[in-house]
C-alpha cells in the first residue's frame, strides 16, 4: 500500500548532476516511483548510460537525459525550454551538480576558484532562478539544494567548496523567503560523509575510515541511496509546510563531537 501524502508520481523532476553518485541515486528514487525524471550533466555518454540504467532499474517513464553545464546560463535556458515544451510544467528541481578541488587556500588558483564557484554556487543560483520563474507562474513547486556538512562549518583544505556550500545554505533560506508566497518551497539536503565513485579512494585510506567512523554515531559512512528518502519527502505533500530548512542526513555527525575521553570520564 502506498500513501499519497508521500507520493511523487507524475511529478516533472529535474536533477542537475543526475548522472552519477548522489544525483543518480536520487534520480532513480524518483524515476521508479512514477516521476517523469530529467537528468542533466556535462558528459553525453555518461548521461545516456545512466538514463538506460535507470530504465533497467524500473523507471515508470522514459528518463530524459539533457546535456547542461550549469555554469552556462544559455544551457540552463535551453534545458528549461526543452522541459517546458515536452511537459508543460516543472514540479521539482534538485540542485546536485557540484565539484571540488582539495587544496590549501594558498595553492588555490583563480581557475580552481572559478571552477568550483561557477558550478556549485553560480550554477545552482541560475538554475534555481530559471526554474523558479516557472514555478512562480504555475503557483507551486519544490526546490531541493544538495548542500554539505560544509554548510555548517568548513572542512580543512577545501575552502572554495566550503564557501560555495555555506552560501548555498543562505540561498536556500533567501529563495524560501522570496518565493514562499507563490507556493514555491525551497529546502536543503546536506549529506554527511558519503561513499561515491569520486570519494572511494579518499575513504579507502585507513586514517580517514577511522576518523569518519569515530565521528559518525551510526558507525558507518553513508551511501548515495541514504539520500533518497529525504529528497522524496521534500518533494512530496508530506513537507507542505516545510521551507527554508537544511536537513542534515549525516548519520548523526553534526549532533556533537566525539572526543577521546577515557571510559569512566577520565576522573
Amino acid at each position: 500500500m502506498t500513501d499519497p501524502l508521500f507520493s511523487v508520481a507524475d511529478q516533472i523532476v529535474i536533477i542537475s548532476g543526475g548522472s552519477r553518485g548522489i544525483g543518480k541515486a536520487i534520480a532513480e528514487g524518483f524515476a521508479v516511483r512514477g516521476a517523469h525524471t530529467i537528468i542533466t550533466g556535462r558528459d553525453a555518454e555518461t548521461l545516456q548510460a545512466t538514463a538506460a540504467s535507470l530504465s533497467e532499474a524500473g523507471a515508470t517513464y522514459e528518463v530524459l537525459p539533457v546535456i547542461c553545464d550549469v555554469a552556462d546560463a544559455d544551457a540552463i535556458k535551453s534545458l528549461v525550454d526543452t522541459v517546458m515544451e515536452k511537459y508543460g510544467r516543472i514540479d521539482t528541481l534538485v540542485n546536485v551538480a557540484g565539484v571540488n578541488r582539495r587544496k590549501p587556500s594558498l595553492e588555490i588558483t583563480e581557475d580552481d576558484y572559478d571552477f568550483v564557484m561557477n558550478i556549485n554556487l553560480k550554477g545552482a543560483f541560475q538554475m534555481s532562478c530559471s526554474v523558479g520563474k516557472v514555478m512562480i507562474d504555475q503557483k507551486g513547486g519544490a526546490i531541493i539544494n544538495i548542500e554539505s556538512l560544509n554548510t555548517l562549518r568548513p572542512l580543512k583544505n577545501v575552502l572554495p567548496y566550503a564557501m560555495s556550500k555555506s552560501a548555498m545554505g543562505h540561498m536556500t533560506k533567501g529563495h524560501a523567503l522570496e518565493w514562499g508566497e507563490h507556493g514555491v518551497r525551497v529546502n536543503g539536503l546536506a549529506p554527511g560523509f558519503i561513499l561515491t565513485d569520486l570519494t572511494q579512494k579518499l575513504w579507502s585510506l585507513e586514517q580517514m575510515q577511522e576518523w569518519g567512523l569515530t565521528n559518525t554515531p551510526q558507525k558507518r559512512l553513508g551511501t548515495p541511496e541514504d539520500m533518497v528518502g529525504t529528497a522524496l519527502f521534500l518533494a512530496s505533500k508530506a513537507s507542505a509546510f516545510l521551507t527554508g530548512q537544511t536537513i542534515y542526513v549525516d548519520g548523526g555527525y553534526t549532533c556533537g563531537w566525539n572526543w577521546p575521553i577515557p571510559e569512566g570520564g577520565g576522573q
